[in-house]
Formats: C-alpha cells, sequence, structure tokens
C-alpha cells in the first residue's frame, strides 16, 4: 500500500489553486497515465471546454480504476490547455470537482501548461497523471 503525502511547506507559499506543491510518496508500485483528453471512447470531443475538461478527468478516473486505484492514489498532474482564456473555466471545474474527487482536500501538485494545439485541433485540454500503488 503506498504512503503519500501532500505536502505544503510554509517556504514555498500558499498554491494559486487546487494543487499542493509536492508530494512525499512511499510506494512498490506506479502507474503513468498517458495524456488524456476530453474524448470519448468513439474519441470524438464535444465542441466546448467545460465538457472536454469533465471527459479528460473522467478518462483518468477509468485507467486508474482498470487498476484497482482511485484519485486517491494520483500523486502528481500535467495539465495542457490550447486556450490561455480557459484558465478559468480549467479553476472553476477544479473548485467545483476536486472536491468530490479528493475527499481529503489533499489535491495533487499539478503543472499547467499553455501549448499551441494538441494531437487533434478538436482538443482543448489534455491531462496526464501519475498514481503510486
Amino acid at each position: 500500500m503506498a504512503q503519500i503525502q501532500i505536502l505544503n511547506p510554509e517556504t514555498l507559499g500558499k498554491p494559486l489553486g487546487q494543487y499542493s506543491q509536492l508530494t512525499r510518496v512511499k510506494a512498490s508500485e506506479f502507474l503513468f497515465i498517458a495524456g488524456q483528453v476530453g474524448a470519448g471512447k468513439d474519441g470524438k470531443a464535444p465542441p466546448d471546454f467545460d465538457a472536454q475538461c469533465s471527459l479528460a478527468f473522467a478518462n483518468i478516473g477509468a485507467a486508474l480504476a482498470s487498476q484497482g486505484a482511485s484519485f486517491a492514489n494520483l500523486v502528481e498532474f500535467t495539465t495542457y490547455l490550447v486556450h490561455s482564456q480557459d484558465i478559468p473555466k480549467f479553476m472553476a471545474y477544479r473548485t467545483r470537482e476536486f472536491p468530490k474527487l479528493f475527499k481529503d482536500g489533499a489535491y495533487p501538485p499539478n503543472t499547467l501548461l499553455i501549448i499551441d494545439r494538441l494531437v487533434q485541433e478538436q482538443f482543448l485540454i489534455e491531462v496526464s497523471a501519475i498514481a503510486a500503488l
């Protein structure tokens, strides 16, 4: 069983959103989840950011569940957005949904990057993750 500590040392200051500054992990296995985009199993993506964001995190949840894990096992995210204008929508999603996904309020570190585009023009968000098992 992994020992996961989500930490926010005072020396780093308060996080700017729903994430933590670092994670300390003792685990026998790690699960590396490739970037999940806002598309269903059929590869189709809805046109709006909120729906794509929900699908990206649902896909991460499905990947975790396939290995007997949950969001409690996550130790880090990397998020890629195509439009900086979507940052407030992303933060609103996290404010609304993360308390449901992370019941203890310990949110893993997250690096947020704004990039030119993703693998297909239709995708607006991609999220990769690392979990400790």
